[in-house]
């Protein structure tokens, strides 16, 4: 095993001149070594150590984003991220010291924007943080992506960030939204996982299952029935395109009842189970990403 690379100084930041970052986790060593990357790429960052700890910081200052552990004492990371939730949308990136498949997709579920797993590479995690603050609106959006959008009873409004369904409002995570608004933006196109998680989440490396999840998510929200999609479909050997009235039929969907992954290709049929349809692999390290915290893994 790896020695865990050591903190990096934690040299001034400027204010936290790119935003503030709640880092919660029960492990010094990992806390360390996160904060003190944060810290060096010009973040303001503080720290808790368990849940109870992190809801109080949350609730006294509202972070930017929150770095989260799902392994905690006392309370674990799903129960914290619900709470913060209940309070209004925060960007939460969620640490697992396993690769089960199950806790990543709950805790994406839960309404996590990311995940990472021990052990990881700090700097790929900067990276993360970095990805989900720019989507969550560091910036005035442009002209074109400040349009209203419309469609099959869906309104968006990009800037207000407020979405509904037939008058009734949509209570959407940011991947939701940016998801929905990107599909809403390109009707009757089929987009693939790997294209989505780049102009999405505007990466060109990670776990596929994250679009999986966050499409079911979605149709959760959308669709009248979930389990038969009629708005967003599943297109064979392709992966996902939104249909609008009108648009027609842009060919054979081959969706089945509840289904939630695109097979990568027509050979490959979609399993019956939902959580069998997501592919476990590995997010790959961005290039020059080589330190890894691999102390920091628990059994």
């Amino acid at each position: 095993m790896e020695n865990s690379p050591s903190a990096p100084p934690h040299a001034p930041a400027p204010e936290g001149r790119r935003g503030r970052v709640l880092v919660v986790d029960d492990d010094p060593t990992v806390a360390e070594v996160v904060v003190g990357y944060l810290h060096r790429a010009g973040y303001a960052v503080e720290r808790a150590g368990d849940g109870p700890a992190a809801l109080e910081r949350f609730a006294a200052a509202r972070p930017d984003l929150v770095v989260l552990d799902l392994m905690l004492p006392a309370m674990d990371g799903f129960e914290v991220c619900r709470r913060m939730r209940a309070h209004g949308p925060v960007p939460v990136i969620m640490l697992t010291a396993r690769g089960d498949e199950e806790d990543r997709i709950l805790g994406l579920e839960t309404g996590a924007d990311d995940y990472v797993t021990k052990p990881f590479s700090p700097r790929e995690l900067v990276l993360r943080v970095e990805s989900v603050l720019r989507r969550a609106g560091a910036g005035t959006p442009a002209a074109e992506e400040a349009r209203p959008l419309s469609g099959a009873g869906l309104c968006l409004d990009p800037v207000a960030r407020s979405a509904s369904r037939d008058g009734a409002g949509l209570a959407l995570t940011l991947r939701e939204f940016d998801l929905l608004a990107f599909l809403l933006r390109h009707p009757g196109r089929a987009f693939g996982r790997e294209e989505l998680m780049r102009e999405v989440w505007g990466w060109d490396f990670g776990d596929l299952s994250t679009v999986t999840v966050h499409i079911r998510r979605l149709r959760g929200k959308v669709e009248q029935d979930p389990a038969r999609p009629r708005l967003i479909r599943t297109v064979w050997g392709v992966g996902y395109r939104l249909d609008l009235p009108g648009d027609g039929e842009a060919g054979e969907t081959g969706e089945t009842a509840g289904a939630t992954g695109a097979p990568e290709s027509p050979e490959a049929p979609e399993a019956p189970e939902a959580t069998r349809a997501i592919e476990a692999s590995e997010a790959p390290e961005a290039p020059g990403t080589t330190d890894r915290t691999a102390g920091a893994a628990r059994a």
